[in-house]
């Protein structure tokens, strides 16, 4: 039996292939959730992983499979759909699962043969059986599932054409910030893998550098961040000799013992959700981890600085709060904190969380022709109606603030205080020049994009069930950076855990 587990792209986003710029292979995430489920699935199943960051294949071309399992955030569902309307047309059965067929069940479940909704390990190997049998059914409820005793990944599946590695050691987060679906889909309790397995599998993977996939690394509580020590602890003394960045929150500045044993175990950079530069933003995110009285963020990246790990800090701009400059606003205050990457995207509604809920009653949600207007939801678009900002203002605001801290004479500024510091000065630089590298593409395609929006005549809902003949041609596109994550990473609602993943 022969099984497809494919990662669609977006051909909005510029990582649909390694090969257009050289940066867009340190923003490519392995598909951990597929290579989770390869092994996962049992003997007899001859398997291909295919991500479509790397380059779309030519499906027609490839031998036709027996089963095709597809994951998805929201920004990739019209490309999954084409996807499975192709090998549907040849027959084949497709199943889909990760954070956008749960919350979108009924959509998903119209252009499909089987939808899985939450965590997919403990139904798998029934859907498998089933698939075999030909008696695959409509939907599997996975929930939540017990991580406990995972299979290890499978990483030989992959190429070697990554500049990072993927891990996962914990899900589920208790903060359940509005824009954020990860407490809905992973649950707000959060469990752990048992250490020995983890370090097990960091010694499997291959690339010397690794992306901790976790929400949150480190947690919130006292026994959270106890059993994260025990795991730098184990790292060190595996002897490992990876690099490793993870997210986390900005309490991880609190903990001295914490910083020095993540960064003797490996750790070279966190990225952290500061979300706003001002309380009422946060209170209105939901963010009250970052509302502790008396925090000063400037000292806690010094600190976490003092370890030689890089702070890649996260904004988000389109709150209710948010009033022309704020764009300047937020990168002046990033610089004031010390970050060495900032990352700003807009508040986008994706299914599944507060937000999208609260703008969905008060009619805000602009691009509302589905499934059609998803590929718009990657967080590097304004996809609603803001209260105290226009399309126009939206778009200057973003780009005002990345011309302000990606100007050249900020970026030496960091990349020379990397240097003096020893603080991982080449990732700094890459890092750096990477997002400067898209300020250009971005204002393209924020043109294209209001094309697009004011066009009066964009397609009918139904007319994104047509099929692309050729799967592996796209239009070509302007297109953005992709730096998306369910805190800042990937998108809102969805890491890169087994939900289909």
């Amino acid at each position: 039996m022969r099984l497809y587990l494919i990662n669609p792209s977006n051909p909005l986003v510029s990582i649909v292939n390694v090969n257009e710029s050289r940066w867009n292979r340190y923003r490519v995430w392995k598909p951990l959730s597929l290579m989770v489920l390869a092994g996962l699935t049992p003997p007899g199943w001859k398997i291909t992983i295919v991500d479509e960051n790397l380059g779309a294949p030519d499906y027609p071309a490839m031998p036709r499979p027996d089963l095709v399992g597809i994951t998805a955030f929201t920004s990739q569902a019209n490309r999954a759909y084409e996807v499975a309307a192709f090998f549907r047309g040849l027959g084949v059965p497709v199943v889909m699962g990760g954070i956008h067929a749960t919350m979108c069940l009924d959509e998903v479940g119209d252009r499909v043969d089987s939808v899985v909704t939450g965590e997919a390990e403990s139904v798998w190997a029934k859907l498998l059986e089933d698939a075999r049998h030909g008696r695959l059914k409509p939907r599997y409820e996975g929930g939540l599932a017990d991580i406990n005793d995972l299979a290890p990944a499978r990483h030989d599946l992959l190429p070697a054409r990554y500049a990072f590695g993927a891990i996962q050691t914990t899900r589920g987060c208790p903060l359940n910030c509005s824009f954020c679906s990860v407490t809905t889909f992973n649950g707000a309790q959060y469990r752990q893998r048992p250490i020995p397995e983890v370090v097990r599998e960091f010694q499997s993977i291959r690339e010397k550098r690794v992306l901790v996939v976790d929400d949150n690394l480190i947690g919130t509580r006292s026994e959270h961040i106890a059993r994260a020590k025990e795991l730098f602890r184990a790292l060190t003394r595996a002897n490992l000799c990876k690099e490793w960045v993870a997210q986390a929150t900005i309490n991880v500045a609190d903990d001295e013992e914490l910083l020095r044993l993540a960064a003797k175990a490996g750790c070279r950079g966190v990225f952290i959700g500061f979300e706003s530069p001002t309380p009422e933003g946060l209170r209105e995110l939901g963010k009250k981890i970052n509302l502790v009285r008396g925090r000063d963020f400037r000292a806690s990246v010094q600190r976490i600085q003092r370890h030689n790990i890089l702070v890649v800090g996260s904004f988000i701009i389109g709150l209710d709060v948010d009033a022309p400059g704020i764009g300047q606003q937020i990168a002046a205050v990033a610089s004031h904190y010390g970050l060495d990457n900032l990352n700003t995207l807009f508040l986008t509604p994706l299914p599944g969380t507060r937000l999208w809920d609260q703008m969905k009653s008060e009619d805000r949600i602009a691009l509302d022709v589905f499934p059609e207007d998803w590929k718009y939801y990657t967080l590097t678009f304004p996809v609603a109606r803001y209260k105290r900002l226009s399309l126009d203002d939206i778009l200057q605001e973003m780009v005002s603030c990345n011309r302000r801290f990606y100007s050249l004479p900020r970026v030496l500024r960091r990349v020379w205080s990397s240097v003096w510091h020893r603080r991982q000065p080449l990732m700094n630089l890459v890092g750096n020049l990477s997002y400067r590298s898209n300020i250009r593409v971005d204002r393209q395609s924020y043109a294209r994009f209001k094309r697009d929006r004011s066009d009066s005549s964009r397609r009918k809902p139904e007319a994104a069930a047509t099929t692309n003949p050729r799967l592996n041609e796209y239009e070509n596109h302007p297109s953005l950076s992709e730096t998306q994550r369910p805190n800042h990473l990937a998108p809102p609602g969805g890491g890169t855990t087994p939900t289909l993943a």
